[in-house]
Parts: structure tokens; C-alpha cells; sequence
């Protein structure tokens, strides 16, 4: 193998699982760091820099950084990442002060923004300050688009939203609110120098059975359903409530439905449990409020007498998987009828651009999804960009702050007349940290502590109220407690050939066996050859250039725990600790 060059950004970037799992790439041990430093402020905006809703993403993001978290690899529970952002959106102080300050000097150009959701406000975010007249454009009256209509605020409260919204809001955006816009056309006709599509995916998916159109009155879209409950359209269901769907709209229309008065909740869902799309979290808390989940039952017909729904009947299915797809096999077992006074249908989310004329040159493809660059966000009619789940179909609001972004670059090169394809590169820095013999910059020692459990409200308490928050967060201590786990990866080992006298300390020290010494090769063969077989293929080797012995230092970055015991114990220096920082340039930043 050639050495690595670990110039190259992305390759430490790899690394740091959480912080490269992380859409919007958040510095995660960092900003982990400071928090157990008692630093929230800082903790806040190191987030706020680049996922944008730190409050609202510490109660609702999907964690796609907890299963990359290499804490997971040496024991059962990841770092609560997730949580520990709360803890700093919790505990910050002022934070207006450190935010971009408006007015901005105007740089003539007028930019339209449809939608009011995480997408289009970190579009606004990144643009304002450049000097971008912002126009956005939302149904509802408030700003936030499914983090308002979508969250329940018994998850996410509506202080916490208005605040992290308005962050922006304030900068000087102007908004439309309580405008639906129905049509594109009318929307270039003002001629914007350029228009962002942020509409999310707000068709929820309907099912064709028989007695659906019987029983209307008392069935109900997920998503249409959690939206009149947010604006207070709806404040009760029946007593018997069934929710179909295994995801996570379908766990907060279930727990609603609890809080609206329904008194025998239940989760049916076609496929079996460990294929829901719920995340588990999500899952374990609607358990936790008495609301059974029955799997590998698909619903066959909705049961309505006298104009009235009666319930709804499934068939029983086991599942077979053959070359990784999955089919639902009848089991023979006699039907199920469920009794229910109102069903509501949780089963996925569509796109729907009905207002956006077909003859503008924005071309659609499969899905109705608009045909873009998936770098640049370009649609074919070059002003028009899209962003969130409008632009590939439904994700999370991470995802859609991290399209925010890239969008934001884009529009700025083609306000600018530059190439949208012309992306820049992030900033990194990668600096020692040696203070002394036998000390650190950091906290180097490898706590043994499971993971920190966070405290609920008491469920006689959050049932009778929708707005009561369930999780109170973890407490000063228990952040700092949960943080000291985090194994600080982005605390690089970096090795000097040149300083390395061959003495094997190192590998002798070393607690995981990552560190091996011998005859270089081909990768596959290599990682065969070395003290521990290196089996993830998706890390990286970290291979030195050829040694004095001919061998060459190999270390596998996949079982490392950047412990630093290979750094204390070599003699010569030539293995040192570096902090790695890597930051997503955003627009103008160049």
C-alpha cells in the first residue's frame, strides 16, 4: 500500500465517525469537550455553526452520529450525542450577540425562499449576512414547517422553536406567512435572481382499501392529522384508536392520540418489529406510555355499519428474506378484526408539486421528485434550486440543514455569475497536544461508565397534557458525566517516520491491538497479516512510508480508541496526539 497522506482532509474526516455520519458534518468532540468544560455557550454555537437548530435537533434528530460512534464498537450504548447538544442548547447564556448582526450592507440581489421549514431558514442563515434580500414563503403563521406541523410539542416545545427560529427570522428575512403559493410562474414573475424550493413532502400516503371511503369521516392522514392537532384544529380523538404504520410519524400520532383522549391506542404495523423504520428511541417511549405494537399484520379492509366505523380487519404474515429482500408470507391463521373508532394512516410521505407548472423547464422525474444536481442542488431551470424532502424525498431535519447549506453556496456562485460546481474546499487544522511529559490538552483516560439514562416526566402528568415535555434532559452533572465517555476522536494519532526507532513499545502498549509492524502488501492481503485482523473495510489503514527495517507502520483507524498510551509511551516522540478540527465552508466563506 502507499502511505497515507493524511494532508488530505477527508482522511481524518473519515475518522471521526460521528462527525462524518453527521450530514451537516458537526465537530461533535468538540463541542462535547466544551460542554464538560462547563462551556455551553461555546458547546451552542460550535452546533449552531453548523447544524443550525441545536434546541430542536438535542430533542428530535434521527442520530445518524450515534450508531457511527465508536464507543459502540467496544461496548452496547454510543455516546448520547444527541442528548448532550440539549444540554448545551439547555444551559447556554446570551447567544444573539455572537450571531451575524444585522443590518447588512445590500448586495442588490432578491432571492425567494417557499417554504418555511429547516431547509429554507439555514438557506436564509448562511445568505443574509452576505446581503441577500430574502423573501419566504409559508401557509402557516409562524415560521418552522414540519419541525411545527410534524413535532409534537410534547417532544419539541414550541418555546424552543419560535426561539431558534426567530434567530434567524431576525436577521432580516422578510416573510410571507399565511400565503400558500400556488404557483411557480407567478412566483419567477417577480424576478428573483434566483428561487429555493423548501416544501418538504407534504402528501401523505393514502391506502385503497375496501371501506376506506365509508369510513372517511373518522380516518386521518398522519401528517394532516398531526398538523390540525399543532394549530389546534383537533383536540380529541375516540376512545379506540388504531395507527397504521411503523415509522416515526406513526409513534407521535400514536402518543397524540394518547394525549387527545384515546384510552385504547394501538400500533399495527404489516412487517415485523425489528423492521420498523421508527427509531428505536421513538419506539421505546410510546411502549413506555402503554401502547402495544402488533407486527406482521396488514390491513385488509376498514369494517363500517350504519354509516359508522367499526374497526378495521388484518391478515397475519410472517416474513422470509431471500438475498436480502423481505416477503410477507400469508401464515394461513384466521383474520383479525380490531374494533376502532378512528384509524389514522401513518404509512410514508410523497412529494407534491401541483403548483409548480410542468411547462417552466424544471423537469420531474420518478416519484414526482424534480431532476437535480446532487451536488450543486441545481434544477434544470438554472435559478430554481431545491432543498430538504423536497428535494430527494423525506429525510430529517439534519439532512435538510445540511441541503440547506450546500444550496446556499450555490445560489451565492450563481447570483455571482460563477460556477455552482465550483465548491469550496472545508477548513481544517490539526494541531499538538503535548503540554507537558505526562499531560494533555484534552481528557485522555477511558472512562468504563455505561451510558446515562435521561429522566421522563411522570406519564400521569404528560398524558393529560400534549404540551408537557416528556424528557427533561440530563442534568449539569449528567452532562459532563455522559460527556467524559466520549472517546475525543478526533484526537488524531499522527505518526513521524523519521523519529521511530522500530522499539515495538507501541504495539506492546497498545489495548485494542491496532498498531502492527511488518512487511508492506496489497490491502487485502494486509489487513490478513496484522495483529489483529483489521475486518471493516470501510476505515481506513493508516500505512507509514517504508521503515529502516523495510517494514512500514500499520495501524488499523477502525478498533483505535485514541487513548494516547501509544504517544505517552513512545520514546522518541515519533507517535503524537493532534487535535483535528474540520469545518464545512459555507457560502462566501471562501
Amino acid at each position: 500500500m502507499k502511505p497515507t497522506n493524511i494532508d488530505n482532509p477527508e482522511y481524518f474526516h473519515k475518522v471521526v465517525d460521528c462527525q462524518h455520519a453527521c450530514p451537516a458534518h458537526t465537530p461533535v468532540p468538540e463541542y462535547i469537550r466544551l460542554i464538560a468544560a462547563e462551556r455551553y455557550t461555546d458547546a451552542y454555537m460550535v452546533n449552531w455553526e453548523s447544524n443550525v437548530f441545536p434546541g430542536i435537533l438535542g430533542r428530535t434528530c434521527d442520530r445518524p452520529c450515534e450508531p457511527a460512534c465508536r464507543r459502540g464498537r467496544i461496548e452496547e450504548e454510543p455516546v448520547a450525542i444527541c442528548r448532550l447538544k440539549r444540554v448545551a442548547a439547555d444551559n447556554k447564556g446570551e447567544v444573539k450577540s455572537r450571531m451575524p448582526q444585522g443590518p447588512f450592507p445590500s448586495n442588490g440581489k432578491r432571492i425567494a425562499l417557499i417554504g418555511g421549514g429547516p431547509a429554507s431558514l439555514t438557506v436564509a442563515r448562511d445568505l443574509a449576512p452576505l446581503g441577500y434580500e430574502l423573501h419566504l414563503y409559508d401557509e402557516w403563521h409562524k415560521g418552522g414547517g414540519m419541525m411545527r406541523t410534524q413535532i409534537p410539542s410534547f417532544r419539541l416545545p414550541e418555546s424552543v422553536l419560535d426561539e431558534e427560529v426567530n434567530y434567524i427570522l431576525d436577521m432580516g428575512v422578510h416573510t410571507h406567512f399565511n400565503q400558500y403559493v400556488d404557483s411557480m410562474k407567478e412566483i419567477l414573475d417577480k424576478e428573483y435572481d434566483a428561487v429555493f424550493v423548501g416544501t418538504g413532502a407534504p402528501k401523505g400516503r393514502d391506502l385503497n382499501l375496501p371501506g376506506r371511503e365509508a369510513a372517511d369521516k373518522n380516518v386521518h392522514i398522519g401528517i394532516e392529522f398531526l398538523a390540525s392537532v399543532a394549530f389546534e384544529h383537533k383536540d380529541k380523538v375516540g376512545k379506540k384508536v388504531i395507527i397504521l404504520g411503523g415509522g416515526n410519524t406513526a409513534m407521535d400520532c400514536c402518543r397524540t392520540s394518547r394525549r387527545l383522549g384515546g384510552e385504547d391506542v394501538k400500533v399495527i404495523v404489516r412487517s415485523p418489529f425489528q423492521d420498523m423504520k421508527a427509531s428505536a428511541w421513538e419506539i421505546k417511549d410510546a411502549q413506555l406510555e402503554d401502547i402495544p405494537i402488533m407486527n406482521n399484520m396488514p390491513p385488509k379492509e376498514f369494517v363500517v355499519e350504519d354509516g359508522k366505523l367499526k374497526g378495521m380487519i388484518f391478515g397475519k404474515v410472517r416474513a422470509e428474506y431471500e438475498n436480502g429482500r423481505r416477503k410477507l408470507i400469508p401464515t394461513g391463521e384466521p383474520d383479525v378484526f380490531i374494533e376502532a373508532d378512528d384509524v389514522i394512516i401513518a404509512i410514508g410521505q410523497d412529494n407534491a408539486f401541483p403548483w409548480i407548472e410542468r411547462d417552466l423547464g424544471i423537469e420531474f422525474g420518478k416519484w414526482d421528485i424534480p431532476v437535480l444536481d446532487k451536488t450543486s442542488f441545481q434544477s434544470t431551470l438554472p435559478k430554481v434550486f431545491f432543498g430538504g424532502d423536497a428535494a430527494f424525498g423525506p429525510e430529517n431535519i439534519i439532512t435538510a440543514a445540511a441541503h440547506g447549506h450546500q444550496a446556499a453556496i450555490s445560489i451565492h456562485q450563481f447570483c455571482e455569475g460563477k460556477d455552482v460546481m465550483d465548491r469550496p474546499a472545508p477548513t481544517t487544522n490539526l494541531y499538538r497536544q503535548k503540554m507537558g511529559i505526562h499531560e494533555w490538552m484534552y481528557d485522555s483516560p477511558v472512562v468504563d461508565d455505561e451510558r446515562y439514562a435521561v429522566a421522563h416526566e411522570d406519564k400521569t402528568i404528560t398524558l393529560k397534557d400534549r404540551k408537557v415535555e416528556v424528557e427533561l434532559g440530563f442534568t449539569k452533572l449528567e452532562g459532563y458525566k455522559e460527556a467524559q465517555r466520549c472517546l475525543n476522536c478526533d484526537v488524531q494519532t499522527v505518526f513521524t517516520e523519521n523519529l521511530c526507532i522500530e522499539c515495538d513499545a507501541c504495539v506492546d502498549i497498545c489495548p485494542t491491538t491496532c498498531i502492527t509492524f511488518t512487511e508492506n502488501g496489497e490491502e487485502e492481503d494486509l489487513r490478513t497479516r496484522l495483529n489483529a485482523p483489521a475486518e471493516n473495510k470501510e476505515q481506513d489503514l493508516y500505512v507509514s512510508d517504508i521503515l529502516p527495517t523495510k517494514r512500514v507502520m500499520v495501524k488499523d483507524e477502525d478498533v483505535c480508541l485514541h487513548c494516547g498510551l501509544c504517544a505517552e509511551r513512545c520514546p522518541t516522540s515519533a507517535w503524537d496526539m493532534q487535535k483535528f478540527l474540520y469545518n464545512v465552508t459555507k457560502a462566501g466563506q471562501y
